[in-house]
């Protein structure tokens, strides 16, 4: 398992893969898959987590499911570009992750994706409660989307 820049993704895409995109949270693993066309990102249940190799298992049986060939996840770097706890979190993670899966990771700055998933969820008025449980997966969705646009643009300057 690699870390790849989006730039590179390109390459490793073949017939009917997909992306993923992960939201880490410390209740929850938000997931969001695209569609075959790689040009939308649709939210997956999140999941609970417990311990860390449970989690991957998990993580790691969605995604074969899914056909994923890589997976885009949220990097929370702080307002003002700088690393703090949480993104240490998301590459410890990462690294955890080497051993288990051969899939290729790439960081995406997930400023803000939170705050822009749980509006989405206010205006679909969406119930607190059940806003909790679905947070994380609409994160997901938002930094796998930013990442799917991205691909797009690089393909028509390509």
């Amino acid at each position: 398992m690699a870390i790849i820049a989006i730039e590179d993704v390109a390459q490793l895409l073949t017939a009917g893969g997909a992306l993923a995109g992960i939201d880490l949270g410390d209740k929850t693993i938000g997931v969001a898959v695209s569609d075959r066309g790689l040009s939308f990102a649709h939210p997956r249940p999140v999941i609970m987590r417990k311990k860390f190799s449970i989690d991957a298992a998990a993580l790691v049986a969605l995604l074969a499911r899914d056909n994923v060939v890589a997976i885009v996840i949220g990097l929370p770097v702080n307002m003002d570009g700088s690393e703090g706890p949480r993104a240490q979190k998301s590459r410890a993670f990462v690294r955890n992750m080497a051993p288990l899966s051969p899939l290729p990771f790439i960081f995406w700055d997930e400023r803000l994706s939170t705050v822009a998933a749980e509006r989405v969820l206010i205006e679909m008025d969406v119930s607190r409660r059940k806003r909790e449980t679905r947070i994380d997966s609409a994160a997901a969705a938002f930094i796998l989307q930013g990442a799917l646009d991205r691909l797009r643009t690089l393909a028509r300057s390509g």
